[in-house]
């Protein structure tokens, strides 16, 4: 570990005042760490389970445990998930356009820990030509010792899923699959893969200089560190923002500029996460433990603001239908389940008889049966629907 080159406990650690070249990059966070013995890659995810760092892209698994699974395989492969399939989040495509270097070094980290021979990175279509310019900087400074290759991620709200990046690099469709095995045994052209989000091998990269007690120094003791979060709907100022973990909802919202009309509720997590009314989520923290009693979690880093105009069973019923137009098409649940839940939720959002009976039986059918993760999430957001404008009908 490196003496740190920024201050503990400060923010933000992610995203520079501007992105950075090569040069500046370094500048700003000290070289990387590169050319590991064995004992220093075991000490390295050690250092990791101690900072406690779990995955930014919406699991939340914790990285050591994904890293040492991995290692422990033969002729590894290290896949970095930027795909960010979520429509709402951005937080992934703004982190690669500011900072490239710190996501590429934490995958060429995760690649020599695992003893990984390359690390491929999937990246949204609008961050490409940055990847691809850091990635020739890098060669041309032969900084990495492990070959880096970008590829631009499939479209669309499944191919975000770990196994659908693992098949459309491989095959060239991105249709999740089924578990087990899993990934860490067998992935990307049958090898242990790993596959993690951008955001969090950053924070790898970070947690390799500084230390697990550094990164502790933000967050709180059960979820530390900082996350990334989109913030939208009806606030004065969009966008991403670096907070601590555990940050109260409305104090994100106010480093948005604050809510721009009265609100109704608040969807956390995104588009699997779930609807909260506003009054009962502003002072709750945003964390894990904060939101549970709500029925949610901060999942991929979202925050979506409702104004108190707005029609909540007519914003689900919307991102409902977007969901059943989205799935990978492979099971019975997404096929048949999602379009008929997405139609008793325009009935019921429309005012025109739908039956609640029917629609709770159909969640219940639907949760769980999958062929991926796909209908639970749209499964949760109803539920979370019901709950929060039980009112409306």
């Amino acid at each position: 570990m490196t003496a740190g080159l920024l201050l503990a406990g400060t923010l933000p650690r992610l995203l520079p005042p501007e992105p950075p070249g090569l040069a500046g990059h370094t500048a700003r966070y000290g070289p990387p760490p590169s050319g590991l013995s064995r004992r220093q890659r075991d000490a390295l995810i050690a250092e990791v389970a101690r900072a406690g760092l779990t995955g930014r892209g919406g699991a939340g698994f914790p990285t050591a445990r994904k890293l040492a699974a991995v290692a422990a395989g033969h002729a590894p492969v290290v896949v970095a998930n930027g795909t960010e399939g979520e429509p709402a989040s951005v937080k992934d495509r703004v982190l690669m356009a500011c900072s490239p270097h710190l996501v590429l070094d934490g995958a060429a980290l995760a690649a020599e820990i695992t003893g990984a021979a390359k690390a491929v990175i999937v990246v949204h279509r609008d961050v490409r030509v940055i990847l691809d310019e850091a990635v020739a900087d890098r060669a041309r400074a032969r900084l990495d010792r492990v070959r880096l290759e970008v590829r631009t991620a499939a479209e669309g709200f499944v191919a975000g899923q770990a196994s659908a990046v693992v098949q459309w690099v491989q095959r060239g469709v991105p249709a999740p699959t089924a578990m087990p095995p899993r990934l860490a045994q067998r992935g990307l052209r049958g090898a242990p893969t790993l596959v993690q989000n951008v955001e969090t091998l950053a924070h790898l990269a970070l947690i390799a200089r500084y230390g697990a007690a550094w990164f502790r120094s933000t967050g709180t003791p059960a979820e530390p560190g900082s996350m990334l979060v989109t913030v939208l709907g009806a606030v004065r100022e969009p966008g991403v923002r670096e907070v601590a973990i555990g940050t109260p909802v409305g104090q994100v919202l106010d480093l948005a500029g604050g809510a721009s009309a009265p609100l109704r509720a608040l969807l956390l997590g995104g588009y699997f996460g779930a609807w909260v009314d506003a009054a009962e989520a502003l002072d709750r923290p945003f964390s894990s433990a904060g939101l549970a009693d709500l029925g949610a979690a901060p999942g991929a880093g979202l925050i979506a603001a409702l104004p108190a105009g707005a029609s909540g069973l007519g914003e689900t019923a919307r991102l409902v239908r977007y969901l059943a137009g989205e799935s990978a098409g492979q099971c019975g649940p997404c096929v048949f389940g999602l379009p008929a839940i997405a139609g008793q939720v325009e009935r019921l959002a429309e005012g025109r008889g739908a039956d609640l009976g029917l629609l709770h039986r159909w969640l219940g059918q639907v949760d769980g049966r999958g062929g991926c993760a796909h209908p639970d999430g749209a499964v949760r957001l109803v539920r979370s629907a019901l709950r929060t404008f039980g009112g409306e009908w």
